[in-house]
């Protein structure tokens, strides 16, 4: 696939590196000079410098046959400029657009065929803010993220002093078994769930029944929504209910994180700008905003830091979200999450005395991935910083022209290390196990726990021609 991606930062810089190992064509289009050479000096793509929205620079990249167009610069009206060109002077057939202001995105028509001719619309905020929600609403996860309109789970966690440790994996099933019979109310559909990777000092590992999870593993576990806090008990020791947040900035992520968590948790935010905290405070309806800096001790300490259940650090800056974080959590905050741009300080500080280190650009390339696999994906996620990845494929075909339908999951011949987690099949749910069969038009949740495996997979979805 011939691919344009306008913009060499963060999220533009992220796909690149994902995309240019599959055998796809890359032009990356920038003003930046420094950020092009670095990124042709380490993948093989070509690079462009000019403006993104210039029908000359687009023309320079190749967008007279390219297949898709990612707009991604920081600047929302050059990235709609720049896909109308390409849908009214190229005729890219896909054209994707990063848009940050609200006001746009409260406008869908704006994004029709007759207007700025956007086929897809991805909000990096939108989707961080979505993200740090649901760690918040599942305390003790590493990474939540939804299937089959949100019916289906994959968590994250560090294994820590759970029923599971020392113990095999086939144990899990009848435990939550037990589970469900000593529920006074219990949930009438089964309590299920599986395994589909663990990673052990950041080695992965293919699950069996007779694998002995280990103290400090990272467990990833696919199931029903309703079923996700029954495993995670299984997995560590029950982490306090979240009740009290404080928030660490107030730009697009903060606010919109303080908005659509103040309904259900006492929340308090620091801005270090006046105006802002102002405009903030007549716009949040229970958020205590503060005027302050982030990084000072005498303001977290004054307004109990070491009574917050999760403080999140979410500055423009790398440094005052490291500082801060690492500041609430010797002064007594429970958790600590802080966003961080730079991918090579996620993997130095995630772990340690920081909870969560969070990639906007890996929160982001998920939806862009979704459009970019080969098959009928539904959503597509990046995990492990890029290094796994989970999606939803839908299956067509029959057994004679497909090479899943009709047969159980021991019977088909899956990559290495990739697993069937679980099936949505209309509304139902279903944990998949080795004599699960797959049916027509299942929603297949695979776990691909090395991203080299993608063509492999994509091969066994492919559909042959007598379906047609």
């Amino acid at each position: 696939m011939k691919i344009i991606i306008l913009g060499a930062g963060q999220v533009g810089s992220n796909l690149a590196a994902s995309l240019v190992s599959e055998a796809n064509d890359i032009t990356v289009v920038d003003i930046d000079a420094v950020k092009l050479a670095f990124l042709q000096d380490r993948y093989d793509l070509r690079t462009v410098c000019g403006q993104a929205s210039h029908p000359s620079v687009l023309r320079q990249a190749g967008a007279e046959d390219a297949d898709m167009l990612v707009a991604v610069t920081l600047n929302d009206e050059t990235n709609m400029v720049a896909c109308k060109l390409a849908a009214t002077m190229f005729n890219i057939p896909t054209k994707i657009a990063r848009i940050r202001a609200q006001d746009y995105m409260q406008n869908e028509a704006l994004f029709a065929p007759e207007n700025m001719a956007v086929d897809f619309v991805i909000s990096p905020e939108k989707e961080v803010t979505n993200y740090l929600r649901r760690l918040i609403d599942y305390p003790g996860a590493l990474q939540v993220v939804d299937f089959a309109v949100g019916r289906i789970r994959l968590v994250a966690v560090k294994v820590h002093g759970g029923f599971l440790v020392g113990h095999e994996l086939r144990e899990l099933r009848d435990h939550l078994r037990l589970h469900l019979r000593e529920a006074k109310n219990g949930n009438p559909r089964e309590l299920d769930a599986r395994i589909p990777a663990i990673f052990r000092h950041g080695q992965p590992l293919v699950p069996c029944g007779s694998t002995i999870i280990q103290d400090g593993d990272e467990v990833f576990f696919l199931a029903a929504m309703e079923h996700i806090m029954a495993v995670m008990k299984e997995m560590r020791r029950t982490d306090r209910s979240v009740r009290r947040v404080m928030i660490g900035g107030g730009g697009n992520i903060g606010s919109r994180l303080a908005a659509a968590l103040e309904g259900d948790y006492q929340v308090k935010l620091i801005e270090h700008n006046k105006k802002h905290s102002q405009e903030l405070a007549e716009r949040l309806t229970s958020t205590l905003v503060l005027v302050g800096d982030v990084t000072d001790e005498e303001l977290l300490l004054q307004e109990n830091i070491e009574d917050m259940d999760v403080f999140c650090a979410l500055t423009n800056g790398d440094e005052d979200n490291i500082m801060s974080a690492l500041l609430a959590k010797r002064m007594g905050a429970k958790r600590v999450i802080a966003l961080i741009n730079r991918s090579s300080y996620v993997d130095l500080l995630q772990g340690g005395e920081i909870d969560v280190a969070l990639s906007p650009a890996q929160a982001t390339i998920g939806p862009l991935l979704t459009l970019i696999r080969h098959g009928d994906m539904a959503v597509v996620y990046s995990l492990r910083r890029g290094a796994a990845e989970a999606m939803e494929v839908v299956v067509h075909g029959d057994a004679k022209t497909s090479k899943l339908i009709g047969r159980r999951i021991e019977q088909i011949d899956l990559p290495e290390g990739v697993s069937i987690g679980a099936i949505a099949r209309g509304d139902e749910v279903v944990i998949a196990h080795h004599d699960t069969p797959i049916e027509p038009e299942d929603h297949l949740i695979l776990f691909i726990p090395n991203k080299r495996m993608i063509p492999k997979v994509e091969k066994l979805l492919q559909v042959g021609f007598g379906f047609f």
